[in-house]
């Protein structure tokens, strides 16, 4: 028998079950157990992209999942916990990948339950899978059934939470969204211009065998900036494939940043110049810093503040492999009245926006989280107004989707503070804009 804390497995499913094991007994995020797990395995960049599939899909997919298993199982003699992960493994395999064949999945999720530990029980997990594998079509149909009769359990997300995007984004949008949050996030790049080039940066990647397409984006363009912003074009890129990162010279040597493109606006409309003083109010882990810096050339200063200590680190690290050098970095609010030219306060929010990179979210999410971040939402940006120059202008975004956290604080904001104006605002919408779900709203005093 194979302990579950071995780190050095060949079998992608293996270190799958082992991370979903893991997320159940120690609540920690998924992404960072598969990140921690994927660092030691040595797996081919096939296994490792099957086994990153396999963890997530379990994850978005559980309550589809458990549906299923709830079909087989007896009322009141459910499975253990470690069971149902082991079932999960195998009815996802089965019913969603379709390049895996069926017997396969139940021969090896069988083989794992052993592995496991659980050889008594390895019978009724094949009994279960085999007889799945004897319904296979009825219930493919039933699972497509779902998604129109039951979209909440045909798509796997909270009743709460479909019911709210229903009323806000309408029937149609509403199911566009859940099928976004099911499909597995791409990787973006953001061309570092403090150390490079787009034209230099493309010529070493293809060196170094990645495969990328440029992304174009309405928002994306000057049409949408402030007048004297930089043309953004080229600036954002797909990263369709790679080696790991950490192998590539171009990502140690800072040519690049991993940022969805929808975090690049917030920046943009903040319109930072050379020479002038920036807040960045919530900076960790410091994409928007370093991009604001890219922005203004590395000329004048950004204080990349962030209340948890701990997370400023990331911050000093991607601003020295990025090669920002004019960022200050501290936990401490402390600052005088008119201090600033200009603030970013990219609030803590629901994410709500980025569903589909944050896999356990959906199940973590309460609604009385909404009402919560609003006050705190709301507070930042009273904090950020007390240290803006006159005359100077704050961004607020978030990475959220709820009218609550967005639109709603900036009124409330504008009521208490009347000094200040909304010159623009944009929501980006997954099922709309193709990327991250944003909110951001430049104020001016």
């Amino acid at each position: 028998m194979t302990p579950l804390n071995v780190l050095n497995e060949q079998n992608p499913r293996q270190i799958a079950a082992r991370v979903l094991s893991q997320r159940l007994n120690n609540g920690q995020f998924t992404e960072n157990l598969l990140e921690t797990a994927l660092a030691t395995a040595r797996l081919s960049p096939a296994d490792r992209g099957l086994c990153h599939e396999l963890v997530c899909g379990v994850v978005r997919w559980q309550s589809t999942l458990d549906r299923l298993i709830a079909r087989k199982t007896t009322p009141g003699r459910e499975p253990r916990p470690a069971l149902v992960n082991l079932l999960r493994l195998g009815l996802y395999q089965i019913f969603w990948l379709d390049r895996i064949p069926p017997h396969a999945a139940v021969h090896e999720t069988v083989e794992q339950a052993k592995r496991s530990g659980y050889v008594s029980q390895s019978g009724f997990i094949n009994a279960i899978l085999r007889a799945y594998l004897r319904e296979f079509d009825e219930v493919k149909k039933i699972l497509a059934d779902m998604k129109i009769s039951q979209p909440a359990l045909g798509w796997s997300h909270p009743e709460w939470l479909v019911e709210r995007w229903r009323k806000n984004f309408g029937e149609e949008n509403m199911r566009r969204l859940l099928e976004w949050n099911n499909t597995p996030p791409k990787t973006f790049a953001r061309v570092n211009t403090l150390k490079t080039d787009a034209a230099k940066l493309i010529e070493r990647w293809r060196e170094e065998n990645v495969e990328y397409d440029f992304v174009r984006r309405d928002f994306l363009g000057r049409a949408d900036l402030p007048v004297s912003q930089t043309d953004f074009e080229n600036l954002a890129c797909e990263l369709k494939s790679h080696p790991p990162l950490n192998s590539l010279g171009s990502f140690r040597a800072g040519g690049f940043y991993l940022q969805d493109p929808s975090t690049l606006l917030a920046p943009a409309l903040l319109d930072a110049q050379p020479g002038e003083t920036i807040l960045d109010l919530c900076a960790a882990p410091g994409g928007k810093t370093t991009f604001i810096a890219q922005l203004m050339n590395n000329e004048g200063k950004i204080v990349a503040h962030d209340s948890f200590a701990d997370r400023l680190k990331l911050i000093r690290e991607n601003c020295t492999r990025l090669g920002v050098t004019c960022a200050e970095v501290t936990a401490t609010f402390n600052f005088a009245p008119a201090t600033f030219d200009r603030i970013l306060v990219d609030a803590p929010c629901s994410n709500t926006g980025v569903m589909r990179r944050r896999v356990d979210l959906r199940w973590l999410i309460q609604p009385t989280e909404i009402e919560r971040l609003r006050a705190t939402q709301l507070a930042l940006l009273k904090q950020a107004a007390t240290v803006l120059k006159p005359g100077g202008v704050i961004v607020y975004s978030t990475c959220s989707l709820e009218p609550e956290e967005n639109s709603e604080v900036v009124k409330e904001f504008i009521a208490a503070n009347p000094s200040f104006q909304l010159e623009s605002e944009r929501q980006l919408l997954p099922f709309a804009d193709g990327v991250d779900g944003a909110y951001v709203a430049r104020l001016k005093s």
